[in-house]
Order: C-alpha cells, then sequence, then structure tokens
C-alpha cells in the first residue's frame, strides 16, 4: 500500500496536467458550438476531450496494469481519513475523516466506470456507476468546503480578538489618546436592546462591512486556505452539474475544471500552498 501511495503522489502532477486538458477540451467545444463551428470540428473536439478522460484513468498509459495503479488513489484517501481520526478538533476530525472516506469511494466507483470504458465490464451501466460515483464526489466537496469555512471562522475569531487587543494596549501605552470606543447601536452593536426599527439596516451594513474585512484580512493572509477554498468552490459545480441538481452547461463546467486543475497543479509545484491537514 505504501509503495502505491508514493506512486500516486509522484504521479499526481501528471493527472493534473491532463485533467486541465480534459477541460479545456470541454470549454474550446462550448466556445466553438457557441461560434457556429462545423460539425466535424466539434465532433474532433469531442473526441480528444473523451480521450483525456480516459487517459487520466489510464495512469501512466499501460492498460494492463492501471487498474492496481489506480488503486493508490483510494489507498491514500484511506490512509489519509486513518490520519484524520486522531485529529484533535472534532469539526475536522469529522468533516476530513468522512470527506477522505467519500473520496476513497469515488475513487473505487471510478474504477470500475474505467473496467467499462476499456470492455473488462462490457454490461457494466455506466450511467449507474457515473452517478454513483459523482454522488461521492459531491459528499466529499461538501465536507471539505465546510471545513474551508469552518477553519476561516475560527481565524476571523482570533484575528479580530487580536485587533481588538492590539487597539487596547495601543491605548494603554499612550494616555493621551482617547478611549476606545464603546460597542453602541450607533457604531455597529446590535445586541442593545434599545436599538431603534430604522437604524437596523445601517448598523447591519456596519456589521457586514466588519465582518468583510475581517474575512479579507484572513483569506490574505492564510493562501493555503484561500487556494483550498477556490478549488473547493470551483470543483463543486461538476457534479452539481453531472447530477442535475444545479445545470449550468458544459462551458462553465469547463471553466471550473480547468481553474481547479491550475490551483491543484499550483499545491503540487509549491507544497507549502497546500491546506494541512
Amino acid at each position: 500500500m505504501d509503495s502505491w501511495i508514493r506512486f500516486s503522489a509522484q504521479s499526481q502532477a501528471k493527472e493534473r496536467v491532463i485533467r486541465a486538458a480534459q477541460y479545456t477540451c470541454t470549454l474550446l467545444g462550448y466556445t466553438l458550438q457557441k461560434g457556429g463551428a462545423g460539425v466535424e470540428l466539434l465532433k474532433t473536439v469531442k473526441q480528444l476531450e473523451a480521450h483525456m478522460s480516459l487517459t487520466r484513468k489510464l495512469s501512466l498509459g499501460l492498460t494492463s496494469l492501471s487498474p492496481v495503479m489506480r488503486l493508490g488513489n483510494s489507498a491514500e484517501a484511506v490512509e489519509a481519513a486513518k490520519r484524520a481520526v486522531h485529529l484533535s478538533d472534532s469539526v475536522l476530525r469529522l468533516c476530513l475523516t468522512v470527506a477522505h472516506l467519500n473520496k476513497a469511494m469515488y475513487f473505487a466507483c471510478d474504477n470500475v466506470l474505467w473496467a467499462g470504458k476499456v470492455g473488462l465490464l462490457p454490461q457494466l451501466d455506466q450511467d449507474k456507476w457515473s452517478q454513483r460515483s459523482f454522488r461521492y464526489y459531491l459528499f466529499a466537496l461538501i465536507l471539505t468546503l465546510t471545513r474551508d469555512a469552518y477553519e476561516i471562522r475560527l481565524l476571523m475569531e482570533c484575528e479580530a480578538c487580536s485587533s481588538h487587543g492590539a487597539s487596547k494596549a495601543t491605548w494603554t501605552s499612550s494616555p493621551l489618546s482617547p478611549p476606545p470606543t464603546p460597542l453602541t447601536p450607533e457604531n455597529g452593536d446590535l445586541s442593545d436592546p434599545s436599538s431603534l426599527p430604522g437604524a437596523i439596516l445601517p448598523l447591519l451594513s456596519v456589521r457586514l462591512r466588519r465582518q468583510f474585512h475581517l474575512l479579507v484580512t484572513v483569506l490574505r493572509n492564510n493562501p493555503p486556505l484561500l487556494l483550498d477554498l477556490l478549488k473547493n468552490a470551483c470543483d463543486v459545480f461538476i457534479p452539481l452539474d453531472r447530477l442535475g441538481i444545479y445545470p449550468t452547461g458544459y462551458g462553465f463546467v469547463g471553466a471550473c475544471g480547468l481553474a481547479s486543475s491550475v490551483l491543484s497543479i499550483l499545491t503540487i509545484v509549491h507544497p507549502w500552498l497546500k491546506l494541512k491537514p
């Protein structure tokens, strides 16, 4: 299992590049169709897209060995779930463990689909297994997005506390400076029951601006979290479209797949950009 995991990690960059090429073909096909391109050209682009999709499942292109090699992805996901079980934070532990287990099931379904496409399982219902695969993929993405939102919330709370502490320390070290303005209905505190109904909207605006500023600060100071959030947000539209939950069209799916692939390549080229754990 360890050798499969090491191999999967080494071939990950190649798989991401091929994935980017696949979704580039998807986006190109949509653009050509909108531009009134010929039927033969569209057919060629569609065939190239299908070839890229199958190539991703062939790992190094060795057909007879690809099922064994593709098991590396499932094994890596299971190992990641084992590591996530030992996390101290209960929310991260739940989200990451279940997400990795769903990824393992997604890759397993992907292997079955590969066997059906190359003729090893000629009677396989590919539509059924494709839908099953995308359901596992969607649930894994929802959990990883939940994890991103949770970490953003924790960092925003820390940033708010540190900003408040810094302003308090500045006032303490400089007695001539005016004390910090207390929170009131006039400057954004909605907890005061004496606040007037007419002031609710301005107060909400102040509160939203403050939260948005904290969000921008947190994401700017944490590039790995920002990239992970963008990558997962792009990826989630792919299973939503394929499952018919939120159809967006081939053009949007191609753009999202290409963007998430490029972000994944960045995390491989620069490992420090990969969100941990």
